[in-house]
């Protein structure tokens, strides 16, 4: 069971933060986080923001649009280097050009959808 959903800012910030609004009240409530593409060169200078501890902490990989899964792979592996233990991903729309194949390629990574894009294009 996941603990917290995130991934690189800024086209996941919006669901990430969605979905931890929404689990408050619930049997399972999540935390949100988001995934810098660089580190501040002031503050904390990390990568990962909105969580105090990452360590073994569970997660899932949240996105708008995954294409190549360039975005979502780098989320992953920026959140792995943080300690998190990533469960899956999980995108809104899969434009169905490769995502899925890399992310299980590369890092295990199951990639889920709402959408995919023949399913919105079909009517």
């Amino acid at each position: 069971m996941p603990r917290a959903v995130g991934g690189l800012s800024l086209g996941a910030d919006p669901i990430a933060m969605a979905v931890a609004h929404e689990s408050h009240g619930g049997p399972t409530p999540f935390d949100a986080f988001i995934v810098r593409k660089a580190a501040k060169s002031h503050g904390t200078q990390k990568f990962i923001e909105g969580l105090e501890r990452t360590d073994n902490l569970p997660v899932v990989i949240v996105e708008d649009v995954c294409t190549t899964g360039d975005s979502t792979a780098e989320a992953i592996e920026k959140a792995k280097a943080a300690g998190m233990r990533v469960l899956g991903a999980i995108c809104l729309v899969d434009r169905e050009s490769g995502a899925e194949e890399r992310l299980k390629e590369k890092w295990g990574c199951e990639l889920d959808r709402v959408f995919r894009l023949s399913d919105l294009i079909s009517g």
